[in-house]
């Protein structure tokens, strides 16, 4: 009984020494790959997706809100206007921008 006892802690740790070879093992072999990865990639689509549609749809935002702002009598109608057209020129002159390849 004692020696099957032993035999099967035996064969358990074989197992695990042979798993963590594998692991160690494939480790190396990913770690390559991982090394030679671009975050660029992914930093242009976030960018493009930035200028592309969150800086116009803002820009668009921000003349809706001094529109009502104006029609409404606030007192500081003319800077929401002025804030709301110098954010438009600002998006879609970074989509134009980015449009004819500057950036």
């Amino acid at each position: 009984m004692k020696n099957l006892k032993n035999s099967n802690e035996r064969n358990i740790k074989n197992k695990i020494n042979t798993t963590m070879k594998i692991i160690s093992v494939m480790t190396l072999f990913l770690v390559p790959m991982l090394a030679f990865a671009s975050v660029e990639s992914s930093l242009a689509a976030v960018q493009t997706k930035l200028v592309g549609t969150v800086l116009p749809l803002a820009a668009m935002c921000g003349l809706v809100f001094a529109g009502f702002s104006f029609i409404t009598g606030q007192p500081n109608a003319r800077a929401h206007l002025v804030y709301a057209i110098l954010g438009a020129v600002i998006g879609f002159g970074a989509v134009c921008r980015e449009q004819t390849g500057l950036a």
